[in-house]
């Protein structure tokens, strides 16, 4: 099994920055990539950015290109999301997640961190 545990979240004024870090736990010889999403209220969970586990390979929604940026350090197994330029419409609960190399899924989820934007 694998844990994510997320960590900081918080409100930051339209403009600024704020990075999301995810700690990996547990079989994470398993996970092929990680990822970011988010949920604000009333919408759908949407990806954000994701980044291969050996490569370093990086991809990220139309949304948010130019402006965050996802990164990895394999030895502390841990990911993080740089957000910069932020906009209200950034705000949501921000969710790490794992890829399975076993099922090429999304099967393991962090509890989510919330990110507010204030205009």
């Amino acid at each position: 099994q694998v844990q994510l545990v997320e960590t900081g979240g918080g409100l930051v004024e339209a403009g600024g920055s704020l990075r999301l870090s995810c700690a990996a736990s547990g079989r994470t010889f398993g996970i092929a990539a990680m990822a970011w999403f988010r949920q604000a209220p009333g919408k759908e969970r949407e990806f954000v950015a994701q980044i291969t586990w050996s490569g370093g390979t990086t991809s990220y929604a139309d949304s948010v290109k130019g402006r965050f940026t996802i990164s990895r350090d394999n030895a502390k197994n841990t990911v993080y999301l740089q957000m910069h330029r932020l906009r209200p419409e950034d705000a949501a609960v921000y969710y790490c997640a794992g890829l399975s190399s076993g099922t090429w899924r999304y099967d393991y989820w962090g509890q989510g961190t919330q990110v507010t934007v204030s205009s």
